[in-house]
């Protein structure tokens, strides 16, 4: 931890916020438990309990994101909104840009798409920028598609790779330990961790557009294509945010959790998932909503690549301290 990064850091924070506010976004506060989860079998949870000497016992969650919370108040209210708080993510890699618990910033703009989000996270990184930001984490973004990506780096035609069987025996073909009896998306996984992501462009931050449908999330199809509408921002080789232009449609979120639900039984914290849920989406407005973590934001305008510079209280160090105390193995 450095005293100029959490100044620079207070700084970030202090410019994020009146950057929306001045563009008439609501700032929301939401619950950081949760009774139940959006089901994303790409992730796990942290599980924790209420317990009442009256009301007995309640199992609950830690949010891995505000989302839960935030699109019935978008519902509800049909204003743009945005927020930053903590989030948690369970069983994740430890090292330096991933921490167990960490800050979020989410902002959903209603009446817009996929392409205005972009624009604005493009004004954000502008408005937020200071002397020592460094020129790869300075818009304007670079645009390049998954398709184009896996073209250029991995030489494979991911558009004429929809078959599950296809992309497995590409993957083989490249030298890669793909399991033959791999999923679609887990086959995809290992395609792009291994031959794209590493060779990302690097000298800006690059906007990667149009990511395969059959990786499922709650991002809108684009009709006649095997693509949804979202976007990955990566600078430094960070991953710094998801985007999406938001599915609205009941009936394929309701398809979508059900799907999802059922691969989560495999989880290792498996969560509560309200079925009801999805009869929110009945009256949603257009919109596109962006997850970004702060933190790794705040390294990216700082010209830094590791969390311990700025957190406080890194979870390895919090798990050391833990281990090293009284009657711990």
């Amino acid at each position: 931890m450095e005293i100029r990064l959490l100044e620079e850091r207070s700084r970030i924070l202090t410019d994020t916020r009146t950057f929306f506010l001045e563009r008439g976004y609501l700032e929301t506060d939401t619950p950081t438990l949760a009774p139940a989860l959006i089901p994303e079998s790409c992730l796990e949870v942290f599980r924790t309990e209420y317990d009442n000497p009256f009301l007995g016992r309640m199992d609950l969650w830690l949010v891995p994101s505000p989302e839960v919370w935030m699109k019935p108040l978008i519902a509800r209210l049909r204003r743009s909104v945005f927020q930053v708080c903590k989030c948690f993510r369970n069983s994740e890699s430890l090292g330096r840009l991933h921490n167990p618990e960490f800050t979020m910033l989410e902002y959903y703009t209603v009446g817009a798409d996929s392409g205005h989000s972009r624009e604005l996270t493009e004004e954000l990184f502008r408005a937020c920028a200071g002397p020592e930001t460094p020129s790869w984490a300075r818009p304007p973004f670079r645009r390049m598609t998954m398709a184009e990506a896996f073209l250029e780096f991995a030489g494979l035609d991911l558009e004429v790779l929809q078959d599950r069987g296809a992309l497995v025996e590409a993957g083989l073909g490249k030298g890669l330990l793909v399991n033959r009896d791999a999923s679609w998306e887990d086959a995809f996984n290992q395609v792009f961790l291994t031959l794209v992501e590493p060779f990302l462009p690097g000298d800006c931050p690059l906007a990667l557009e149009r990511y395969p449908a059959q990786i499922e999330c709650l991002a809108a199809d684009i009709p006649g294509t095997p693509w949804k509408d979202r976007w990955e921002l990566y600078a430094g080789g960070m991953e710094l945010c998801n985007c999406y232009t938001e599915a609205s449609d009941p009936g394929a979120v309701r398809a979508s959790f059900d799907r999802e639900s059922e691969r989560k039984k495999a989880a290792r914290v498996p969560h509560r998932v309200d079925p009801d849920y999805p009869d929110i989406f009945a009256d949603f407005p257009p919109c596109s909503g962006v997850a970004m973590g702060f933190d790794r934001f705040v390294l990216a305008l700082t010209g830094e690549r590791d969390l311990s510079r700025l957190l406080p209280y890194p979870f390895e160090t919090i798990l050391a301290k833990d281990r090293g105390a009284p009657g711990k193995p």
